[in-house]
């Protein structure tokens, strides 16, 4: 089973809309030029800049005629009820009407959280969606399984960004770790590709499509965004293994599918 895992396209209305459409549109065109294609896409949220309810109309136009799934995940940029307005009931979303859900495939489930908090940048699950995780990964322990959220549960070493990291990360980590059958653990915010070890498993931050943010590993000041290259990870599921490839997408030649 192949997974694209891209994240923080960062969608906006009026006059700066152009670039992060034409960004996240050039990664996905990438990703379906592949052979083999990949089974599934996860966004792993920072879907829209403000969430302003008209950007998500422009999400859905964006993807809609995709020839494979996309599971959307909110992030702390995202408003949960225009993004429900939008894609609820929908494969989107899993065919639910909630920001957290499971999608099963022949080979691996897909669970995805919502580690949004409306009063801080910084993500939190929850005990009760902590305990709905739990029981999720219980139900199918003989597939691997992703699990998608926004913030990472982990420091990646930059500190500002650190301050916004998943509150409750170490919560994470317990349930996490009484299923060993979680092959990774997807997440977004960071805007770079970072690998991490968590709770016997790996948490891999995909980069934005739009915009990939200073790598500054002190507190002096906040990291900034540059123009560096956008692009997506690739988990390849392969004899019992999970492995994952970083693939370039806006400074590399190549073909680009059509959709």
């Amino acid at each position: 089973m192949l997974i694209a895992h891209v994240s923080d396209p960062h969608i906006r209305t009026g006059p700066l809309a152009g670039e992060p459409a034409a960004n996240l549109h050039h990664v996905l065109a990438w990703i379906i030029a592949r052979q083999p294609r990949p089974d599934c896409v996860v966004i792993t949220g920072d879907l829209c800049e403000y969430g302003h309810a008209g950007a998500y109309p422009d999400l859905r136009t964006l993807t809609e005629g995709f020839p494979i799934p996309i599971h959307l995940t909110t992030g702390n940029h995202d408003d949960p009820e225009a993004l429900l307005a939008t894609f609820g009931g929908s494969p989107f979303l899993g065919g639910t009407a909630a920001t957290r859900y499971r999608v099963d495939y022949p080979a691996a489930s897909i669970i995805v959280l919502d580690s949004r908090r409306s009063d801080s940048p910084a993500g939190l699950l929850g005990d009760e969606q902590l305990g709905w995780l739990d029981g999720m990964l219980a139900r199918r322990s003989d597939v691997p399984a992703f699990v998608c959220l926004h913030h990472p549960p982990v420091p990646v070493g930059i500190p500002f960004l650190d301050g916004m990291r998943l509150d409750d990360g170490a919560a994470l980590a317990e349930v996490i770790s009484r299923h060993r059958h979680v092959a990774r653990v997807l997440a977004g915010h960071v805007h770079r590709v970072i690998f991490v070890p968590f709770a016997g498993t790996t948490v891999t931050i995909a980069p934005s499509t739009y915009r990939q943010s200073a790598l500054r590993l002190h507190d002096a000041q906040p990291p900034g965004y540059l123009a560096e290259p956008t692009g997506y990870l690739l988990h390849q599921l392969l004899d019992g293994s999970c492995i994952t490839h970083s693939m370039p997408a806006s400074h590399a030649a190549g073909v680009l599918g059509g959709f």
